[in-house]
């Protein structure tokens, strides 16, 4: 069974940090990029962060350039997220996301259950 379980979210002071991590399972973890996104309330899904199946590559929202760092490790089938100086406008659900080659050939769009950032005083 694919799955995506976000944890490390939590509540935070602004300037404050947290790593989320997105573990895996399911599927060849190696071979296939991988992404978070953020929802905060009343707002759309938006992706935060991108990175390649290698690691050599890493996309990051303009918003959050110089603040957050993607990573993985592909020995242990996870990817993370590091937030720094986080702001009261980084609140939000943190979202694990990957599209993956299906059993039957398609392409397939698996989504975690979402891990809760609070930046609050």
């Amino acid at each position: 069974q694919v799955k995506l379980v976000e944890s490390g979210g939590g509540l935070v002071q602004p300037g404050g940090s947290l790593r989320l991590s997105c573990a895996t399972s399911g599927f060849v973890f190696s071979v296939y990029s991988m992404s978070w996104y953020s929802q905060a309330p009343g707002k759309e899904r938006e992706l935060v962060a991108v990175i390649s199946p290698t690691g050599s590559t890493l996309n990051l929202a303009e918003s959050v350039k110089g603040r957050f760092t993607i990573s993985r490790d592909n020995a242990k089938n996870t990817v993370y997220l590091q937030l720094n100086s986080l702001k009261p406008e980084d609140t939000a659900v943190y979202f694990c996301y990957a599209r993956i080659v299906s059993t039957w050939g398609g392409w397939m769009d698996i989504w975690g259950q979402g891990t809760q950032v609070t930046v609050s005083s």
